[in-house]
């Protein structure tokens, strides 16, 4: 319960990676507040959150739009009292495997705006509610894509990368508040997110996206792995960590 009464916003946290940090959260102790803008999976996330005997609340967020992102965390600090940490993990991957040259512009802006530009949008509106708490954690989730290699997507890889930039010019910056700054680069994991992924690639090579799903699912890692991570670096535990976190 190392994580007992902290007020922790998760972006994106109805599925994938955002949505087992949110469980992990919850039975450690947090109030959880999940932002996404799938409100179904995310309802259900708080519910399993309540099950376990924890506390949550959904905010339907699209982390593109200021408004909801300022919404999000003023509905946190209303509903209990303060926020502590928030984690980013609103994300899309689009245009896998399409050449730079037939890359669309549209696909572009959508993954930078979701991914890039919705970062910076939350942390925004986040750093005045973490300064009114006295101090806090800010964990944005970025990506060995666009960090320590390539992506199967230009934007994808570009955004990632942008993220991890922006967390590590973060730093320095909070650090006089008693803001604890993080970036963690995932590997591959078995979300929604990489699942599509594997399968478009494989629909593109004209082989069946579902066969190819299935033979890479035993080896890709467990999101809650990652989640478990997450939830540290939001404790007091994870005090003198710093830098960049790579994970498998």
């Amino acid at each position: 319960m190392r994580l007992r009464d902290k007020v922790i916003v998760i972006t994106g946290g109805a599925t994938g990676i955002g949505g087992a940090t949110a469980l992990v959260c919850g039975r450690e102790g947090a109030r959880v507040v999940v932002g996404d803008v799938n409100e179904a999976d995310g309802c259900k996330v708080v519910s399993q959150v309540v099950e376990a005997g924890g506390q949550a609340r959904f905010v339907r967020t699209d982390v593109t739009q200021e408004a909801d992102a300022r919404g999000l965390i003023a509905g946190a600090e209303a509903g209990f009292g303060r926020v502590d940490a928030l984690i980013t993990c609103a994300g899309v991957l689009r245009g896998s495997m399409t050449p730079v040259e037939a890359f669309e512009e549209a696909v572009w802006e959508g993954v930078i705006d979701v991914n890039l530009k919705g970062t910076f949008l939350c942390v925004k509106h986040a750093v005045p509610a973490l300064r009114r708490a006295g101090r806090g954690v800010i964990v944005c989730v970025a990506s060995g894509a666009g960090v320590r290699g390539g992506s199967s997507s230009f934007a994808y890889g570009a955004s990632k990368g942008g993220v991890h930039g922006f967390g590590l010019t973060l730093m320095d910056r909070l650090a006089a508040d008693q803001i604890r700054v993080h970036v963690v680069c995932p590997g591959n994991l078995d979300t929604p997110l990489k699942r599509a992924q594997i399968a478009e690639a494989a629909r593109q090579a004209g082989r069946s996206p579902e066969e190819a799903v299935s033979s890479q699912r035993p080896h890709l890692g467990d999101p809650e792995g990652v989640g478990r991570v997450l939830a540290f670096l939001a404790s007091e535990e994870a005090d003198y960590v710093r830098g960049t976190i790579f994970t498998r």
